[in-house]
C-alpha cells in the first residue's frame, strides 16, 4: 500500500461564531466545537484511506483559550499516525479576533478513526509520512499516545463489564 503525506489528508474549515453558538459566558459552546472537530477529522480520515471510516474514539479535546463571538474559528486537521486499520487524526483550532487580527491557539484534539471495507470489516490504511516540523513531532510522539489510548480502552472495557443497562427506576432488588 502506497504511503501518503499528512498534507494529503489536510482539511481546513473556517467559520464565524454566531450568537446561537455561544453559552452563558458568551463563548463558543464546547459541544459545538467538538462536533466541528469530529466533522473535519472524519474528512481527513476518509481522504487518507479513501474508504468508509468511523470514529473509534475522541482521545482528547483540550480547550486552551475561550472563543468569543468576535472571533472566527479555523480548524485544521490531518492524519498524524496510522496503524493497520486505524488512523490518529490531529485537529488544531485557531481563534482569530476579527476586530484586531489577533490569532491564538484555542484548542487541540486527537481522534482515532477505523477504516472499513464494503462489508463493514476493518480495512488496511496506507502509512503516513510527515513532512513539516509540526507533523514530524506529532508522528514521533504518537507511540506514547497510542500506549495511553490502549490503557484507557482497557479501563473502559473493565468499567463496561460492571455497568448495567437497567432503567434507574428498575434496578431495585425484588421485594418478597
Amino acid at each position: 500500500m502506497k504511503e501518503k503525506t499528512c498534507r494529503a489528508s489536510k482539511v481546513i474549515k473556517t467559520g464565524r461564531v454566531f450568537p446561537q453558538d455561544t453559552n452563558n459566558h458568551d463563548t463558543l459552546f464546547g459541544g459545538k466545537l467538538m462536533r466541528d472537530i469530529d466533522d473535519v477529522a472524519s474528512i481527513s480520515a476518509a481522504r487518507h484511506c479513501r474508504t468508509e471510516c468511523v470514529t473509534a474514539s475522541t482521545d482528547s479535546v483540550d480547550f486552551l483559550h475561550p472563543i468569543r463571538q468576535t472571533d472566527s474559528v479555523c480548524l485544521e486537521s490531518h492524519v498524524s499516525s496510522t496503524g493497520r486499520s486505524s488512523m490518529e487524526v490531529f485537529v488544531k483550532v485557531i481563534a482569530e479576533d476579527l476586530l484586531t487580527g489577533e490569532r491564538r491557539l484555542a484548542a487541540t484534539s486527537f481522534l482515532t478513526f477505523v477504516a472499513l471495507d464494503d462489508k463493514g470489516k476493518t480495512a488496511p490504511v496506507p502509512p503516513v509520512v510527515p513532512e513539516s516540523e509540526e507533523e514530524k513531532y506529532l508522528f514521533d510522539t504518537a507511540p506514547e499516545r497510542i500506549s495511553v489510548r490502549k490503557k484507557s480502552r482497557e479501563q473502559s472495557r473493565k468499567l463496561a463489564a460492571i455497568l448495567t443497562d437497567l432503567k434507574p427506576w428498575d434496578d431495585q432488588p425484588e421485594q418478597s
